[in-house]
């Protein structure tokens, strides 16, 4: 037996256990595929075989459910809170790390003691103060609680460390203000992290679920996931168009994803691309 075959073999347990773990965590996707092309009769049977009926789902969906509208508005919501809170998040990693003293770092842990707070224990005061400001059913209400997070501003602070000093005592010295530093030098520094950001906050954004079932009253403002969870309310399921309508809420997420797969691993791991 060759050195090839041996190392194959060796290899063979931890290949076989990683590929059945694939398998694992694959499947509810092919299941959700596989049940939005098949009737609701045969989903309660258990088919794991594409049917034909994609088609006929999806007229149904478009002919009972507002999904346009649905769609147009977690896109908003989503990219709105997903600009801002980079905007915001990366800004204050920033200044923790470059205007690094001793007071900030109290600050810091601060804020890194917020994160032991759910946000089922926050989100009845949240709804009252925001009633009072006249904020349920608008964008502004949506994205307000997620305008600033705190582990995207650990994050960004984290990897701010990798990023020279040097570079910024240089521009100081040729007049450049801090702003400008932080737009013309700091930001396309940091892709990688900003791509990581962009995936974690998009994918939270778009699943938000509890928040904007409090403050969404309306119909012409609720989220596609609102959206799907209605579509459970009812006396009769029909599982076939539910499915359809849960792939179609979990393509943005997964093509954000993949689209910054790379990056995303680079960004958690504190890479700093020039």
């Amino acid at each position: 037996m060759n050195k090839t075959a041996k190392r194959l073999l060796r290899r063979a347990p931890k290949n076989i256990l990683l590929s059945m773990i694939s398998l694992f965590c694959v499947f509810p996707l092919f299941w959700v595929i596989v049940a939005a092309t098949n009737k609701s009769v045969d989903i309660l049977r258990g088919t794991l075989v594409p049917g034909g009926y994609l088609l006929e789902n999806w007229k149904t969906l478009v002919s009972t459910y507002a999904i346009g509208p649905a769609l147009l508005n977690s896109v908003k919501y989503s990219v709105v809170t997903t600009f801002v809170s980079l905007v915001v998040s990366s800004i204050a990693g920033y200044g923790f790390e470059i205007y690094h003293d001793k007071h900030k770092d109290h600050v810091f842990a601060g804020l890194m003691l917020t994160m032991m707070i759910p946000f089922t224990a926050t989100m009845i005061p949240l709804y009252q103060m925001y009633s009072k400001l006249h904020l349920l059913d608008t964008t502004l209400g949506f994205i307000l609680p997620s305008i600033s997070s705190v582990f995207l501003i650990m994050l960004f602070r984290q990897n701010s460390r990798a990023f020279p000093m040097e570079i910024v005592e240089a521009a100081r010295i040729d007049g450049e203000n801090e702003l400008g530093i932080f737009f013309k030098m700091y930001v396309p520094t940091m892709k990688a992290t900003y791509a990581a950001g962009m995936t974690i906050t998009f994918m939270n954004a778009w699943n938000n679920y509890m928040w904007a079932k409090l403050i969404m009253s309306d119909d012409t403002t609720q989220t596609f996931p609102m959206l799907v969870a209605n579509m459970t309310s009812g006396h009769y399921i029909d599982y076939g168009q539910l499915m359809l309508a849960v792939l179609i809420s979990t393509l943005p997420t997964v093509i954000v994803f993949f689209a910054l797969q790379r990056s995303f691993v680079e960004g958690m791991t504190g890479a700093v691309k020039g």
